[in-house]
């Protein structure tokens, strides 16, 4: 566990030589669609392990003195509160997220961009509010016939209608808080503007998924099928790109079927298409830091069996179907693996079996795996963290950590004032509570500096988790799946 494979400095340097060329290629103005994470992508780090997560951040900052950013939201998705699932936050918000956060980095913000907008009262609260805070909002409106009236999308009455974007850095990244949004609508209106000013410009695409330079069914890119089995996305050969130039690269399905269209609409706001093939539009480089290809086939195996039982969960939870299940269950034949090949399984299952009780196994990064058990004071998963804190600290096993008198006040606050029916504490509540050990107790201080040490360890429980426990094992940096079953039989679950 833990084997490098993939280049993170190599990538950077290279990505952003690849972004200065296309910026140069359209005459010094580029309309980058950014897909994916921005920040804290946790997949691409989970499948090419040395990928740092904020990896496609700092690669901006390096562009920062000729990078502006447009972040564009669908005006349905503000009316409809739409989620981030991750983050438990609504597109709208995360919209304020995401500018606090490029600033953050010193990178230029430039406006927001309200696309589909068909005078929905919420996205006009909205658009009060962010200029209330001094950002510049631009509106953009549903077409009829979108894409395929090719007429009347390039035309007055089609982009025509949109706000013109006023930028005025070489490249404009446009980037959104989640699918949907119209990113790319967004970068090709641009261009209409740009043309009838007579102003030279390029568009060009950035995702990290699927590798275009490595083989369809490498396990990497059937990850990412994995990771978008809601969404029914396949990768394909792209057959534009094998034509014009007899080269195999990999593709998606949307990108594939929506190439033809696109390359009509080049056509006729640019003169010509610049590109032959949806690889062509492409920027990323991120195959090329791949470095060591066995650890990274590696690594996107285990995240395929672990969005198996996420997904499994979520079907427990009714947000899931059948058809995904099925899709991810093909994937894992494709790549060659079953739930055996994820040890902690069945630690945990084995451990909740003799015992009768909800178990958690954790299998550190040396490969070392450790169980825990559920008692009246401990979750199963409270238990077992503290067991490999344990572990890793080389404290005896049979050395409390926590002594009833510590536990015990905190249960009779949860139950009796706070009105908790469990008593067991959650992990949040285990940490917070060997952290005040550790002030006096230099062993408890030993068990916590060891925290540090979890990252990248693989957990599995043999129930659904709470959100509290699952944020926590996220925080930690922790890999976590569960079995789809609850621990009781109640129809509620918090």
């Amino acid at each position: 566990m833990g084997k490098q494979g993939f280049d993170n400095e190599k990538y950077l340097q290279m990505q952003s030589e690849r972004i200065k060329e296309r910026i140069a290629a359209f005459g010094g103005k580029l309309y980058l669609e950014f897909g994916g994470k921005l920040f804290d992508d946790y997949h691409a780090s989970r499948v090419l392990p040395g990928f740092k997560p904020d990896s496609k951040i700092n690669m901006l900052v390096q562009l920062k003195d000729e990078a502006e950013i447009v972040i564009v939201i669908n005006a349905s998705d503000i009316e409809k509160n739409k989620m981030r699932s991750d983050l438990g936050i609504t597109y709208d918000l995360d919209v304020l997220r995401l500018i606090d956060a490029f600033r953050g980095y010193g990178l230029y913000v430039g406006s927001v961009c309200l696309t589909r907008f068909a005078g929905q009262p919420s996205a006009i609260a909205y658009q009060k509010k962010l200029e209330s805070l001094g950002l510049k909002v631009y509106r953009h409106y549903s077409i009829p016939g979108y894409p395929s009236n090719i007429p009347l999308i390039v035309s007055d009455e089609g982009y025509g209608k949109n706000d013109y974007i006023e930028t005025s850095r070489s490249l404009v990244v446009i980037t959104a808080p989640g699918p949907g949004s119209g990113k790319m609508a967004t970068c090709l209106s641009q261009l209409y503007h740009e043309y009838k000013r007579g102003i030279k410009a390029g568009y060009a695409k950035y995702e990290t998924f699927p590798i275009w330079n490595i083989p369809l069914k490498h396990p990497v890119n059937l990850a990412y099928e994995a990771a978008t089995a809601d969404l029914n996305d396949v990768n394909m050969i792209d057959p534009f790109h094998l034509e014009a130039y007899g080269e195999t690269t990999i593709n998606y399905n949307r990108d594939v079927e929506v190439f033809p269209v696109l390359r009509a609409m080049f056509e006729k706001i640019m003169g010509e298409c610049p590109y032959k093939s949806p690889t062509d539009m492409g920027v990323n480089m991120a195959g090329y830091g791949i470095v060591d290809d066995e650890a990274v086939r590696d690594a996107a195996k285990q995240e395929i069996i672990r969005r198996y039982y996420n997904t499994m969960c979520l079907k427990r939870q009714g947000m899931a179907d059948d058809e995904q299940i099925l899709k991810l269950e093909l994937l894992m034949n494709q790549a060659g693996v079953t739930p055996a090949d994820r040890p902690v399984i069945s630690a945990a299952t084995t451990k909740a079996e003799l015992t009768g009780e909800p178990a958690a196994a954790i299998q550190l990064p040396d490969g070392r795996i450790i169980t825990g058990k559920t008692s009246e004071l401990l979750g199963a998963s409270s238990a077992m963290l503290l067991n490999a804190l344990k572990v890793l600290a080389g404290i005896e096993d049979n050395i409390l950590l926590l002594s009833p008198t510590i536990i015990e006040p905190i249960q009779e606050l949860k139950v009796n004032h706070l009105r908790n029916k469990n008593p067991r504490l959650h992990t949040d509540e285990v940490l917070i509570a060997l952290s005040i050990c550790a002030a006096t107790d230099p062993v408890a201080k030993r068990a916590l500096e060891q925290l540090k040490n979890l990252k990248g360890s693989e957990v599995h429980s043999s129930v659904i988790l709470s959100h509290v426990d699952m944020n926590v094992f996220r925080k930690l940096g922790v890999n976590l799946t569960c079995e789809p079953n609850y621990q009781n039989q109640k129809l509620f679950h918090q």
